[in-house]
């Protein structure tokens, strides 16, 4: 079930953005994500976040972060992956929006293939200046009913 995050699924979702990153991010030294853990933390309550909650076990698995179009992140614990639950993330903000943008890591190809599936297109290349990586940003457009 995908529902908007309330106050105490906050140190699961932080958990998971802090566990994800490390794992997704491994050309990036670990204690970069862990010196911004608890800005993410905190600025978390404050976005527009959206929590896959597994119905039997009333778990928080993944979650997406928005800032208004931006897509400021999926994320999907490691042991809940390849399940579905980044794609039922995906549609779900598909639904509620008519364009959404993102920027990904150049060297995470995982995730840069998972977003080209997605119908996201490369618009834009540049440096991460935090990190010195290469990312690209894409977009995403709903596309008017065609008719027949």
């Amino acid at each position: 079930m995908i529902r908007r995050m309330k106050k105490e699924d906050l140190d699961k979702a932080a958990e998971i953005w802090l566990d994800t990153n490390q794992k997704a991010h491994s050309f990036i030294p670990a204690q970069y994500w862990e010196d911004h853990f608890e800005l993410v933390k905190a600025q978390l309550p404050q976005a527009e976040v959206y929590v896959y909650e597994d119905e039997g076990s009333r778990q928080i698995q993944g979650f997406v972060g928005l800032n208004g179009d931006f897509i400021a992140g999926i994320f999907v614990q490691s042991q809940a992956q390849s399940r579905g639950i980044g794609t039922m993330l995906m549609s779900f903000v598909k639904n509620i929006r008519k364009q959404l943008t993102l920027n990904v890591y150049q060297k995470n190809a995982a995730a840069v293939r998972f977003y080209q599936r997605e119908a996201f297109e490369i618009r834009e290349e540049r440096n991460d200046e935090n990190t010195g990586e290469q990312e690209y940003t894409m977009v995403w457009r709903k596309q008017p009913y065609e008719s027949i």
